[in-house]
């Protein structure tokens, strides 16, 4: 679609933030260093809005609007474009935001839902990953990872926007608390369902035990696809798995990274180290005697020694 680019001092009071911007956190941080420097070098941008019903709403510059009202100034400099339809208008603030800045993967996440449902009318089936993709400039891991967020429990969704919006030092909890959560529990349902049959009571444990340092990083959950996976990679018991995931999933002041270096980390070390040893003597298998060198001899001195040693 084409637009026409009318450059117009708009009256602040008839512009409208746009209701279909993702964005919906303006940290105060961020908001202090536009304040300073339009103050100090006025607008270097104008803002670009569209026209409807005698009403002006934002498609780029929300932040710079908001600015200006906090200065009291009475008229913004602004680009008039021809009004979007729904679709467009989502698009377009993707395309604007998205690939200006890094937004939050939630607010992406409360918008992108809609972009998938008009799309879907548009094409008349559901779109794919790739043409979510190329509609909104995302990439399509940032679009798995939204679709993880949306299929949150509303009160989970709820208590990430409060964290959202406050400064970054102050947040208790970001989303790559909650995606590396889900990533984990995904992995121990497609093992061991029965352990989190009332997974919302096993979100709310971890989350606890988040919150008293019992479980100390978000990458803890990653200790945690291990443990559920152990069964099958390092041949622990899945009688024993269940017991330690149910622990785990207990109020208690067990955490994840405990059991895990306790247990599972000396069992994945010689795992590695026998895939290591494997590997070794395909290599020495290909070797001929004249591939060897004095360097190369040495170390085979070496090696053969402490294995004598051992055996």
């Amino acid at each position: 679609m084409e637009y026409k680019a009318d450059l117009k001092n708009l009256p602040i009071g008839k512009i409208k933030k746009n209701p279909e911007n993702p964005r919906i956190f303006f940290r105060e941080e961020e908001m202090d260093k536009l304040y300073i420097s339009i103050k100090a070098k006025g607008l270097l941008v104008p803002i670009s809005v569209y026209e409807d019903k005698g009403e002006f709403y934002i498609i780029d510059g929300e932040r710079r609007w908001r600015t200006f009202i906090t200065l009291n100034y009475d008229t913004i400099p602004a680009i008039i474009q021809d009004k979007p339809t729904e679709l467009e208008n989502l698009l377009l603030m993707f395309n604007i935001h998205g690939l200006r800045e890094q937004w939050d993967i939630y607010t992406i996440a409360m918008k992108i839902e809609r972009v998938f449902n008009l799309l879907a009318d548009k094409l008349k089936r559901d779109p794919t990953e790739l043409e979510l993709s190329e509609e909104t400039g995302m990439t399509r891991g940032v679009i798995r990872r939204c679709k993880m967020i949306i299929s949150l429990p509303d009160k989970f969704k709820t208590l990430l926007g409060e964290e959202l919006i406050k400064p970054k030092k102050e947040q208790r909890f970001r989303e790559d608390f909650f995606l590396e959560m889900e990533n984990s529990l995904k992995t121990v349902n497609n093992n061991f369902p029965e352990t989190i049959a009332e997974v919302d009571n096993v979100r709310d444990v971890l989350i606890e035990k988040y919150l008293d340092k019992t479980i100390n990083n978000v990458t803890d959950f990653r200790k945690l696809t291990k443990i559920a996976t152990a069964w099958k990679n390092i041949n622990y018991s899945a009688d024993e798995t269940v017991k330690v995931l149910n622990l785990l999933f207990t109020r208690n002041h067990i955490g994840i990274s405990d059991v895990y270096e306790q247990t599972f980390s000396s069992l994945y070390g010689d795992r590695v180290f026998n895939n290591n040893a494997k590997n070794f003597l395909l290599k020495l298998e290909s070797i001929e005697i004249n591939d060897i060198d004095k360097q190369l001899r040495e170390m085979l001195l070496m090696i053969k020694e402490k294995i004598n040693s051992l055996i």
